[in-house]
This record gives C-alpha cells, structure tokens and sequence, in this order.
C-alpha cells in the first residue's frame, strides 16, 4: 500500500498532534522521518520536515478533513 504525505511539521509534537488527530478522525495515519530530524537539530527542515502520512486512497478526505478544521493562516 502506497501511503501519502498530507501534513508536513518541523517539530515532532506538531506532527504527533496531526497523527492523532487524524487517527481520531477515522484515518490510519503515521509519521515519517521524525527519528532523522530528531538526530540532529535543524535536522528537520534540510530532510523536508517531519512527514504525516495516510494510505493513498485516505489523501484527499484526510487533507480536506486538516484543511477543514484548522484552514491556513492569513
């Protein structure tokens, strides 16, 4: 099963906090290269940030249900 990035943090509890929310919600969610980008500090953006990931048939409802319930900042 090919799995999705659909959320993108530079901290772990940012990334953390979004898995939880979308296992809360239903999805089946994870996170990837968190242990990289805690190896070292500021680790985390030279690798792409700390990845949130969802099976790719679960994408599109799980960035509509992120984008829904906190919309981007202005």
């Amino acid at each position: 099963m090919n799995f999705v990035t659909v959320f993108t943090a530079l901290n772990p509890a940012d990334a953390q906090l979004t898995r939880a929310r979308l296992e809360a919600a239903g999805f089946h969610a994870v996170v990837t290269h968190e242990t990289a980008a805690l190896s070292m500090g500021g680790y985390a953006l030279g690798i792409g940030g700390i990845r949130v990931q969802v099976p790719e048939p679960e994408a599109e409802e799980a960035r509509a249900f992120l984008n829904a319930s906190c919309p981007p900042a202005e």
